[in-house]
């Protein structure tokens, strides 16, 4: 069909903005933008709401952060993982395999780094280093050629990541408060109920317990792994967002995630439960003593304990008490969503979360009941933000559709 101007047909005249036009773009502006400046008002309104329930105005910094760096170096082993399976392998690992078989001195560097590592730090961790650095030179590589384009490409996905950590922070403040004024646990007895009512008498304890006498002890070691890694998949969710459509992009998964988080705040407020741990008696006794999510359950309960019996704590660390709903379940969904262009990683993603809904029932983490509280949650916040056509090309990421950001992602083709 002909355009105006071929056609010969006069286009209508821009229309000025008017003074009063503005305030409705603001509006908008600020509908789009709601998860940034709920955490915001959130973080003004922190100081005072942690003073009034005599809880300290200190945080627990070198946990906040540990835990955080060791995130990021998570994220970024798990998008390594996923690009690979993104494909094609000829615009993906082939560049990178091709650079190193050309250059045999490379290999040689890299060599007595790959055995320190592995030496200082065990197999899995020192895994995960090697990925990382051999990533970050990877990326160096294909953006060479363009200037500023490494820096546009860390500035992509490392503000996302730092807006998610502040938001992540309030939320574990959030936690904190809401503990001192309504008891965790009020409805965990209402959730185990319903549980029976769903498993035909049995409850997510029993069945864990009966995992637990029937399965390898290394089975749970492996559920473990998973459970904890649900969060490098938000972290592979914004490099892959970051990177693919610029921070943007990025930052709208990151405020989904936290919509997420503050519709859970709420539902906690209203139905406060711990989880099945909680209400087992026999779960620290007769279940594989070494995990570490048991540590973290038996850590959580105490402080849960002492924010409502009104001892307090000294500071405010990686405090998540909520049982219902479930963010283990509404985190992955939110970044399939996302990621929903890459077919082949949303395929690797969903067969991972299975194995991670196991997990999570198994662990004692979470009721039944929490599951389909998670994916509501998801849906929710997934509304909130609008349904934004994303496209990874033909399921690859290294063929970007139309991006802000494509180019670190799409120059192995033209510096291989």
């Amino acid at each position: 069909m002909p355009s105006a101007t071929e056609s010969g047909l006069a286009q209508p005249p821009e229309c000025p903005t008017r003074p009063g036009s503005r305030f409705p773009r603001l509006l908008s502006r600020v509908a789009r933008n709601a998860a940034a400046v709920t955490t915001a008002l959130l973080v003004v309104a922190l100081v005072p709401a942690l003073r009034a329930a005599r809880l300290p105005l200190r945080f627990n910094w070198p946990v906040l952060l540990g835990a955080w760096v060791g995130l990021i170096f998570q994220s970024l082993f798990l998008a390594c993982i996923l690009y690979g399976i993104a494909g094609p392998f000829e615009s993906t690992l082939k560049p990178f395999l091709r650079r190193y078989w050309n250059d045999k001195r490379r290999l040689l560097l890299l060599l007595p780094l790959v055995v320190e590592l592995f030496w200082l730090e065990g197999a899995f961790p020192g895994a995960v280093l090697v990925v990382t650095v051999l990533a970050v030179v990877e990326l160096l590589e294909r953006t060479r050629r363009q200037p500023g384009a490494f820096l546009t490409a860390v500035e992509a996905v490392m503000l996302p990541a730092a807006y998610l950590f502040v938001g992540l922070v309030v939320t574990f403040a959030l936690n904190d408060l809401i503990v001192t004024r309504r008891f965790y646990g009020a409805y965990d007895a209402l959730f185990n109920r319903a549980d029976t009512w769903i498993l035909g008498g049995a409850t997510v304890s029993e069945l864990a317990h009966q995992a637990a006498r029937m399965l390898p002890r290394q089975t749970f070691t492996l559920l473990e792994i998973i459970y904890w890694g649900m969060f490098s998949q938000i972290g592979a969710g914004i490099i892959f967002t970051g990177l693919q459509f610029g921070k943007g992009r990025a930052y709208q998964l990151v405020g989904t995630i936290l919509t997420g988080y503050f519709l859970a705040l709420v539902c906690f407020y209203l139905w406060p439960s711990h989880g099945p741990y909680y209400t087992c008696p026999g779960h620290f006794s007769s279940l594989p003593d070494k995990l570490s999510v048991y540590a973290a359950q038996q850590t959580l309960l105490l402080r849960a304990q002492a924010l409502w019996q009104g001892r307090g704590v000294d500071s405010i660390g990686t405090d998540y008490f909520i049982a219902f709903p479930c963010m283990h379940i509404a985190q992955p969904l939110i970044v399939m969503w996302f990621l929903r262009g890459w077919r082949r990683v949303v395929l690797a993603l969903l067969l991972l979360d299975v194995l991670l809904t196991v997990s999570i029932l198994l662990l004692e983490w979470h009721y039944l009941v929490d599951l389909p509280g998670g994916v509501a949650i998801a849906a929710l916040a997934i509304a909130s933000v609008g349904r934004e056509p994303v496209s990874g090309g033909a399921g690859d990421p290294a063929n970007p559709s139309r991006g802000e950001c494509s180019r670190p992602m799409t120059s192995a083709r033209q510096s291989a």
